[in-house]
């Protein structure tokens, strides 16, 4: 269906001059549009895996270049961008509280509540699930239904290289407050990260509820309660105490999603 729109964004990446042309204009403003209404994504789930579809992302970039910078007004506030704004949040059941912030090309499903937050060109934020106060959600990153994200979260965006994948948050997960995932980590179904959790390609995230750590890089289990901790690492000047994220339990399959939350909140005494 999208095979000569797919050939005419590879032939722009390659030779930047073709921008000036309507054809590539034409279909880099398509897939923006597609991605505005949802109809495409940058990272799909299909059969259980996540793929990243790279020359959807190669549109994305392409499209700042086309774009130019103008002046944009509301009342008293000024801005200076090359990007539109969304619009149409009625029509898309989708509630924005003042001064919650989306490009125009990001995607907000049916019941999304956006507190004062911004949302970036190519995300993906699906149904239920609130952006609260502060929160950002990041370039085309990818967050799935019944999810809160809780005051100061910060959701990583990339653009390039574009075969990287984006940061990836799965169906009804919590993160607390000032919690930060970037560089592609993927947070699997209903899990819990406790207050101030980071997690980047690099650290290390370790669970300690058995007999013995199991550590893990760049995803976060399904329903792992999440908290912040340290490990010993030795340097050349002595022992330090380095930053790594630690799995205390496991959110209940067979509870309801918001009591299993307040379960596993209370029961790992983990902060929000």
């Amino acid at each position: 269906m999208y095979t000569q729109i797919k050939q005419l964004i590879e032939e722009a990446w390659e030779d930047r001059s073709l921008l000036s042309e309507s054809d590539y204009i034409n279909a880099i403003e398509t897939i923006i549009e597609r991605l505005d209404r949802g109809e495409m994504r940058v990272a799909e789930c299909i059969a259980g895996r996540w793929h990243v579809n790279d020359w959807i992302k190669k549109a994305v970039i392409l499209y700042f270049p086309i774009m130019k910078m103008e002046e944009i007004k509301v009342g008293p506030f000024v801005f200076h961008d090359k990007m539109k704004l969304k619009t149409d949040y009625k029509k898309a059941g989708v509630r924005v509280v003042p001064h919650g912030i989306a490009r125009y090309g990001a995607y907000l499903a049916k019941g999304v509540i956006m507190m004062p937050s911004y949302v970036n060109i190519g995300a993906y934020v699906d149904e239920g699930t609130m952006v609260d106060t502060w929160a950002t959600v990041g370039s085309c990153a990818q967050v799935g239904k019944n999810c809160h994200l809780s005051g100061g979260v910060g959701i990583g965006g990339v653009l390039e290289p574009v075969q990287a994948a984006p940061v990836i948050i799965e169906d009804n997960c919590f993160l607390g407050s000032r919690a930060i995932v970037v560089e592609g980590v993927k947070v699997e179904h209903e899990a819990v990260l406790g207050a101030n959790v980071v997690l980047t390609a690099s650290t290390k995230i370790i669970d300690v509820t058995g007999p013995e750590p199991v550590e893990y890089k760049g995803v976060v289990p399904a329903r792992s309660v999440v908290i912040p901790g340290s490990y010993t690492k030795k340097f050349a000047a002595g022992e330090y105490q380095v930053p790594c994220a630690l799995i205390i339990g496991k959110r209940k399959e067979s509870t309801d999603k918001k009591t299993s939350l307040n379960d596993a909140l209370r029961d790992n005494n983990v902060a929000v």
